[in-house]
C-alpha cells in the first residue's frame, strides 16, 4: 500500500474522478488550485479538465478564491453525495484500523 489511501484501496479503482474525490477528502480543510489538485491526485492535468466538467456539475467543489490568474477550488462539504463519500471514507478507515493494530503488534 505504497502512497495510495485506504479508500482507493479498498475500491482497488483507478477511476480518476473517485482519486480527485480522494484527495480533496484527505485535505478538505484548504482550498487548492487545478494544478494541486491534479498532483495530489497522481493524474495529469489534461485528465483533470476532461473530468473537471463532471466534478462541477455535481457540486463535488466549490470556487472559493482567486490567486493570480488560479481558480482556487475547495470540497463542498454542503452536497450530500460529498457527506456521503466522506462518511465512507471514515467507515473504511474504522475497518482498517484492526488489522494496522495486528500488523504493529506482529512486528514490535
Amino acid at each position: 500500500m505504497e502512497n495510495t489511501t485506504l479508500l482507493m484501496e479498498f475500491f482497488g479503482t483507478k477511476n480518476p474522478v473517485l482519486k480527485v474525490l480522494d484527495f480533496l477528502i484527505d485535505n478538505e480543510a484548504y482550498d487548492h488550485s487545478k494544478s494541486d489538485i491534479a498532483r495530489g491526485a497522481g493524474i495529469s492535468r489534461a485528465t483533470l479538465f476532461n473530468i473537471w466538467k463532471v466534478i462541477e456539475r455535481n457540486d463535488v467543489v466549490i470556487a472559493t478564491r482567486e490567486v493570480g490568474r488560479a481558480r482556487m477550488y475547495k470540497l463542498n462539504k454542503k452536497n450530500p453525495i460529498v457527506k456521503k463519500f466522506m462518511e465512507l471514507d471514515d467507515v473504511i478507515s474504522d475497518h482498517y484500523v484492526p488489522r494496522a493494530e495486528n500488523k504493529i503488534l506482529i512486528t514490535v
